[in-house]
This record gives C-alpha cells, sequence and structure tokens, in this order.
C-alpha cells in the first residue's frame, strides 16, 4: 500500500510529538522548539488526527504517551536523526569539498589509521573525512560509507574485500616489569601476571602451544574487552600482553614497551579494505583502498 505524500506526517510535527514524549510535557517541549504551548499541542493533534489513533494520556501538569505513543516514538527518533545526517550531509557538499566516509575498528582507527590519515588528505585539499568505529559488517550502502576496514575473514555481504595486511603478536611487557633477557623460554612468562583481550581468550594458550611449551595457566590473569586498554595496561605494568606490532609501533621504537621473548604468532586472521560493490574507479574510496595498501607495502 502506497500513502499519498499528503497524509504523510510533516517533519515539524514529529518534532512536537518528540519533543513533547521527551519531555513528557507540552510546555517544555514548546520552549525547547520556540514555539507557543498552543502551537506543539496543536501539532501532536494534528498527528492524532493523521495516524488515527491518541499519542498521549492528558492529566492535569503532564502527558504519558500512549500505547501507540511507545510503539512509533522509536521510529520518530530515528526518522529526526536521518533528517540531522541529511542536512549536515548537504551543507557540508555545498561548498564542493569532496566528502570519504570510513568505518574502521576502535583501536586500528586510533593507533594505526589516524596517525597516517594526515599524510592522505595533505595530498588532496578540500576533502573531509567522517569516521566511524565499527566492529562487525553491516550495510555499507544503507550507511553510506565509503570504505571499512574488517579484521576476520574476507566475507562481507554485498560488498567486496581487499587483503590488506595479517597479524603478528608479540608478547611485550613494560621494561619495568621485565628487564630484557630475563625471560629465557617460553615457559618463563607463565610466572608472570598475564593481560588478555576478552574477545580472543585462547590467545595465551595458543602462543605458548606454538612455543612448544604446556599451556597450564594460560587463562589465568586480567582482562579487558579492547586492545586500546590492553596497551595502557601493559604500559602501566599491569602484565605481559599479547599484542599486534602495527598497534604499537610507537610504543616498540620508544622502548615504553618491549619484546619479551621473540617468538612472534600470526593469527588465521587477517585485515582487509572493504569497499560497497560497484564501487565506480576513480572513486575516493578506492583511492583511499590503494593508498593505504602502499603504505603497509612500505612498512
Amino acid at each position: 500500500m502506497n500513502l499519498k505524500r499528503a497524509s504523510i506526517p510533516d517533519l515539524a510535527v514529529l518534532q512536537a510529538f518528540e519533543a513533547a514524549a521527551r519531555h513528557g510535557n507540552f510546555t517544555k517541549a514548546a520552549a525547547e522548539l520556540h514555539l507557543t504551548q498552543s502551537a506543539v499541542s496543536r501539532q501532536v493533534r494534528t498527528l492524532e488526527a493523521q495516524l488515527g489513533v491518541p499519542l498521549f494520556e492528558r492529566s492535569r501538569q503532564r502527558v504519558h504517551l500512549s500505547v501507540a505513543g511507545r510503539q512509533i516514538l522509536p521510529g520518530v527518533q530515528r526518522l529526526l536523526v536521518q533528517s540531522e545526517d541529511l542536512v549536515v550531509k548537504a551543507r557540508s557538499a555545498g561548498d564542493g569539498s569532496a566528502r570519504l566516509s570510513i568505518a574502521s575498528l576502535p583501536t586500528f582507527c586510533n593507533r594505526w589509521l589516524m596517525p597516517r590519515l594526515p599524510q592522505f588528505l595533505a595530498a588532496r585539499p578540500g576533502m573531509t573525512v567522517e569516521i566511524t568505529t565499527r566492529s562487525a559488517p553491516f550495510d555499507l550502502q544503507d550507511a553510506d560509507v565509503d570504505l571499512a576496514i574488517h579484521y576476520g575473514q574476507p566475507v562481507w555481504a554485498n560488498a567486496t574485500c581487499t587483503y590488506l595486511c595479517s597479524e603478528v603478536i608479540l608478547p611485550v611487557a613494560a621494561p619495568a616489569l621485565v628487564r630484557r633477557g630475563e625471560a629465557r623460554a617460553p615457559s618463563d612468562l607463565r610466572a608472570l601476571p598475564l593481560l588478555h583481550l576478552a574477545t580472543r581468550p585462547t590467545l595465551w594458550a595458543e602462543w605458548f602451544r606454538l612455543s612448544g611449551t604446556s599451556d597450564d595457566g594460560a587463562y589465568r590473569g586480567s582482562r579487558f574487552d579492547q586492545f586500546s586498554t590492553v596497551i595502557e595496561a601493559a604500559l602501566g605494568g599491569l602484565g605481559v600482553a599479547l599484542l599486534p606490532s602495527y598497534l604499537i609501533e610507537t610504543e616498540l621504537a620508544s622502548g615504553a614497551l618491549q619484546t619479551v621473548f621473540d617468538q612472534p604468532l600470526t593469527t588465521d586472521n587477517s585485515y582487509y579494505v572493504v569497499l560497497p560493490e560497484g564501487k565506480r574507479q576513480g572513486s575516493a574510496g578506492l583511492e583511499l583502498q590503494e593508498w593505504l595498501i602502499g603504505q603497509v607495502r612500505r612498512r
């Protein structure tokens, strides 16, 4: 069933409903929207008439959402956010500058991508970026994202994955915790506090088995939900961490973190650059993909 355009509520009517629902008060909603209380009340009545259901239960001091009001409120809020995003994007495009939308894993973005991105943008005056952090695949076209960074296998619906780099994990710690040369064998690390990434609970066990020693005690120690937190914990001397080398390049170069045993672990998964299917040649996303691959090759 297709609705006639005239039967679709105006954004101003939806804004009045959302503000009244959030405040539970027409007067406060009116103050926020710079309207009179009667104007907000009139817009809400208009929306109720268009939908054919009461949206509020009215009392003398406050208004409360009806069952129908509670059901439509999340959708109205999403629609208003999308409308705001549309206006912002339209205004940013009004000056003719190119916009590049990137989605990346949080720690990879902060510690690898962000230090390099200024060099990419310096060669492209006027280009602006919009960066979001995502940890799982999503619909790139619906989200209007030009390029995503993905860790795992090269699987992403309605998108093309291009290999970026493998992941090399090193056991590292702050110098104050372990003096270089103290760990004479992999088994020596079991006597030290271990730091774990909660989403990869078997990493230490895999490292010990690769190193030819028992994984007894590989699961003890503190756990964190992000690599960025594990890095900070290692810098603070809380324990020995298994960390991807590309995330701690600065710390290794400065000596803030040291490799405590020279036994790297290469994981089965890798990092990929992801572009929406059908992305045209010469697009900003494709240009960034080629540049990122070049950065990895130089490293």
